[in-house]
Parts: C-alpha cells; sequence; structure tokens
C-alpha cells in the first residue's frame, strides 16, 4: 500500500470511528443516590445503554422534587424520583408525565424503618401502636415518609394529628436526632439509620413494606420530551429494564426463611450500587428495595386521594392525566 492509500484509509477509519462516537445519543438522567436507581447503575455500568445507542449521564439530585422541576424545565430528559405532595402537585400544571415505575415498598424488604429512639422505647413506646402522642421525624412535610406515616395511622385507626411530625429536611438530620433523643420515632431509611440501631440509640419497630405496601418511586419525563424525543425515552427504558431484571434475578432473590441470598454475581452488584450511592455493602444489603418498572396507576390515585385529604395536593390533580401508561404495562401489585 503506497503511503497515500495508507494516509486516506486511517482518515477513513478515523472519520467512522468519529461518526460512530457521534451517533450515540447524550441522555441526561436525574435521579437521587439511593439503591432504588440499582438498575440505572447496572444498566450504565454492564454497556446497556450504549448498545440502545446512547450515552447516559447521570445527575444526581439531593432531594425527589427537584429532579421533577429539572425535567419540566429541560434540564434533564428523564427523571427517576419519589411521589410526594409538592411532585404531584407539579404534575397537576401539566407538562409531566410519570412513564414507570421504580422503586416499592413490598413485603420482605426492609427499604425503610419506624425506629425509636433508646430514650423513648424505655419509657413505653415499644410498638407501632405507641405512637400516638410521640414525636415523628420524617425528612419533609408531604414526603414519601410522611405518606407512610399516614398510612399506618389509617391501618392502625390513629389520627394522624395525635403525633407530632417534626421535618428536619434531610435523613442525616432524621438520623442525628434519633441518636440524640432529641425524637421520640421515626421514618426512615434503613441504609441511613442502620449505624444508629447498631449502636443501640435506635430500636427498629418494623417496616413500612411488612405493614403497608405501596409504590413510593415513579420514571419522569416531559410532554414536550416524549412528543419531540419518545425513541430516546424508549431506549432508556429498555436499558433501565434490563438492569430492573438483573436487580431482581440476583439481587431481591430470598431463601425460604426470607433471609438475603449472597452470590458473587451479587457482590459484584452490590460493589457498583456502593460505588455510586457512596453507602457502604453491608448497608445495602440489609436495605434493597423491590424495584419494578411497572407502573400500578390504581394505588398512584389511592396516593393522590390520601395527600387531597391532608390538603397537600391541589383538587384538580388527576392521576389519569399525568400518567402516560404507552411505555410499560399497568399492573396493580399494591394491595388496597
Amino acid at each position: 500500500m503506497t503511503a497515500g492509500r495508507l494516509v486516506l484509509t486511517l482518515a477513513a477509519i478515523t472519520f467512522l470511528a468519529g461518526s460512530m462516537a457521534q451517533a450515540a445519543e447524550r441522555v441526561r438522567i436525574g435521579l437521587l443516590k439511593l439503591s432504588s436507581a440499582a438498575p440505572l447503575f447496572l444498566a450504565k455500568e454492564r454497556g446497556y445503554f450504549e448498545q440502545e445507542g446512547i450515552e447516559a449521564d447521570l445527575k444526581f439530585f439531593d432531594a425527589a422534587v427537584p429532579i421533577a422541576v429539572a425535567s419540566v424545565s429541560g434540564d434533564i430528559d428523564i427523571g427517576f424520583t419519589g411521589f410526594t405532595a409538592a411532585f404531584y402537585n407539579l404534575a397537576g400544571k401539566g407538562g409531566l408525565k410519570v412513564i414507570a415505575g421504580t422503586a416499592r415498598e413490598a413485603q420482605g424488604f426492609q427499604n425503610t424503618a419506624y425506629v425509636a429512639s433508646k430514650r423513648a422505647y424505655e419509657s413505653g413506646l415499644k410498638t407501632l401502636k405507641d405512637l400516638p402522642g410521640h414525636s415523628v421525624g420524617i425528612t419533609q412535610i408531604g414526603s414519601t415518609f410522611h405518606y407512610s406515616l399516614g398510612l399506618i395511622a389509617d391501618r392502625l385507626k390513629f389520627d394522624l394529628t395525635s403525633v407530632r411530625v417534626v421535618p428536619l429536611q434531610s435523613l442525616p438530620n432524621v438520623a442525628a436526632a434519633i441518636k440524640g433523643g432529641q425524637l421520640d420515632a421515626a421514618l426512615t431509611a434503613t441504609t441511613t439509620i442502620s449505624p444508629v440501631v447498631a449502636s443501640g440509640d435506635a430500636i427498629v419497630l418494623g417496616f413500612v413494606g411488612d405493614e403497608t405496601p405501596w409504590m413510593l418511586g415513579c420514571v419522569v419525563a416531559s410532554t414536550a420530551t416524549i412528543e419531540k424525543n419518545r425513541k430516546l425515552v424508549e431506549k432508556v427504558l429498555a436499558a433501565y429494564r434490563r438492569g430492573a431484571d438483573d436487580y431482581a434475578r440476583v439481587l431481591l432473590k430470598r431463601d425460604a426463611d426470607g433471609k438475603f441470598v449472597r452470590s458473587e454475581e451479587g457482590d459484584a452488584m452490590l460493589a457498583i450500587i456502593s460505588k455510586y450511592t457512596e453507602q457502604k455493602v453491608e448497608q445495602l444489603r440489609i436495605g434493597l428495595s423491590v424495584v419494578d418498572p411497572a407502573l400500578d396507576s390504581a394505588d398512584i390515585a389511592r396516593q393522590i386521594a390520601w395527600f387531597k385529604r391532608q390538603k397537600m395536593v391541589e383538587p384538580d390533580v388527576d392521576a389519569e392525566k399525568i400518567i402516560d401508561k404507552s411505555f410499560v404495562p399497568d399492573r396493580p401489585t399494591t394491595p388496597k
């Protein structure tokens, strides 16, 4: 081959490589550093996004509502977030659609814990029925934790106003308040409270999944994104579903006694999740949540109805108008 032909060949290879690199469409995904986003971490590390011809740019947020806001504003293309009163009010204004499910509170999985401080437990707060008359810490008013507290109040038939709800804005603040004895009880993430439980400064009273299962997270996209780039949304969900299938197949496996089944592949997955969440593997192992891309529109409607009764969500917010059922199955799995 002559020098001239070699140059042309190299130039052609360079051009093709550049064209292939440009073919990977960049997608901005907003999410939290929680194990409920594990399917995304697995999809990224295992090349599932690349195989769909997209480059996933994971953008981390500190709270759920800003993810929904960023979806509407166009700062991100897809959001993985939690159902809150603020989310429903924002979605109710139009321009934002729920397109898939994420985390669920499910029986046998210890994603969210009810805990009592050592001081309160020793003073008589021994069970969930003892919550009335006590202070209960959560992150924010209208949060997923607030809704979980409302569910247990309804189930045990005590008035939610009989407890003093204390919003502390963050999970670390809740853990610190329980450890210091400033709170009687709290609803919080098992992964963040586990060190306080291990030290004896908190006692677990139960888990939300065992008491009141519900769908607590979703995938969202703006109406504009769906209309202009539906194919991109479908590609993201395809990669997400593959990650969710891997996650469920390995990390949600339990033995006959309902205990976590450890495996080499599971340990490797937990190492990936630990890398992205910055939480220790030991913490993650005890606080994994069920993740299911399917929607549960009936449960979403129940949530909205509860928030409306608490005067936290506007009367005109309609579950049917904020859900797009064209991407994933609508499969009710949450007990009424």
